[in-house]
């Protein structure tokens, strides 16, 4: 059963320290009550964490009731609470506001810096800084970078204009520029489109490329290059998770410093010495309500290309 930010009705309880309450669907099943319940269900949530969220009027039904530990286990019923972390390591790197108006804020990202709350991430997250830092309690990110890859996030604030620049994304009528640092591809002609299918794989964090009708494209070119290093921008025409990373990597050149692709790697945990040398350079779209033709371009560099030699 997945949790996450409640998003489909108003939560009973107020954002937190720019955390939104999360929620739970409770199963089908019988239990003799809501506590013994939510031990087995979180096990790695100690039973005096909840006991103090009880306390605090902070485990609550969708009407806001008061929930208890010895409140009933009712299968259907949907609950919400705080999720928290004992211990969540400083991330030494911000971001930058580079735009801001009535609709949306887009940032400049660093590398290392999740967007979203999950796992051992919460309070360092993008999203959870920019609403304390900006006193926006509706702030959503319209799309997702993965936490090792730096550049633009686009973000929607206000929930009347959200739908439009959400439609933008799903229509694929925002045009995204990354660039990147990898090994040469010798004997290609740039640019060039690469294109395959993309699925789930082994570790569950992973994306495979398998046999069937191609679901993803990209068009790469060579702004520079050195002996052993080439300076890559990469145009995704579809969305695919890791796609970027899993096409470099079966072109033979994955990129510098990535950790899953082509093999994944030990976690290297909050080691933050070899940052992914992937940038989302550039978004560009044609405004839904003013017409405008928008463009927003990352103000951040490749450490890398600056420090090889050759």
């Amino acid at each position: 059963m997945s949790v996450r930010p409640s998003q489909k009705k108003p939560s009973p309880l107020p954002s937190k320290d720019g955390v939104h309450a999360s929620y739970l669907w409770l199963p089908a099943g019988q239990w003799p009550d809501l506590l013994t319940f939510l031990l087995a269900h979180f096990p790695n949530v100690a039973r005096e964490v909840w006991l103090a969220r009880i306390a605090n009027a902070e485990l609550v039904a969708q009407n806001g009731q008061r929930l208890q530990a010895d409140s009933p286990y009712v299968a259907g019923m949907q609950i919400f609470y705080y999720r928290e972390l004992a211990q969540e390591t400083p991330i030494p790197f911000t971001a930058q506001v580079l735009y801001q108006d009535q609709h949306i804020v887009v940032v400049d990202k660093p590398h290392f810096l999740p967007v979203i709350p999950s796992g051992r991430f919460l309070q360092e997250t993008l999203l959870v800084r920019l609403r304390r830092e900006l006193a926006l309690p509706h702030l959503t990110p319209l799309h997702r970078l993965d936490r090792e890859t730096a550049g633009l996030v686009m973000f929607s604030h206000n929930l009347a204009s959200r739908g439009r620049y959400q439609v933008l994304f799903q229509q694929h009528a925002v045009h995204k520029t990354y660039e990147a640092l990898a090994a040469p591809m010798l004997g290609r002609s740039f640019p060039f489109s690469y294109q395959s299918r993309i699925e789930k794989g082994e570790p569950f964090f992973c994306m495979k490329e398998v046999a069937g009708e191609p679901n993803a494209q990209t068009y790469l070119d060579v702004l520079a290059k050195k002996e052993h290093l080439w300076h890559y921008q990469l145009r995704p025409i579809s969305g695919r998770t890791h796609q970027l990373r899993v096409h470099m990597a079966a072109l033979g050149a994955a990129i510098l410093h990535d950790g899953f692709y082509p093999v994944a790697l030990p976690c290297k945990g909050d080691d933050f010495s070899a940052p992914l040398q992937l940038l989302a350079r550039q978004l560009q779209f044609i405004d839904p309500f003013s017409g405008e033709m928008r463009e927003f371009q990352s103000q951040r560099t490749l450490q890398a290309w600056q420090n090889s030699q050759t």
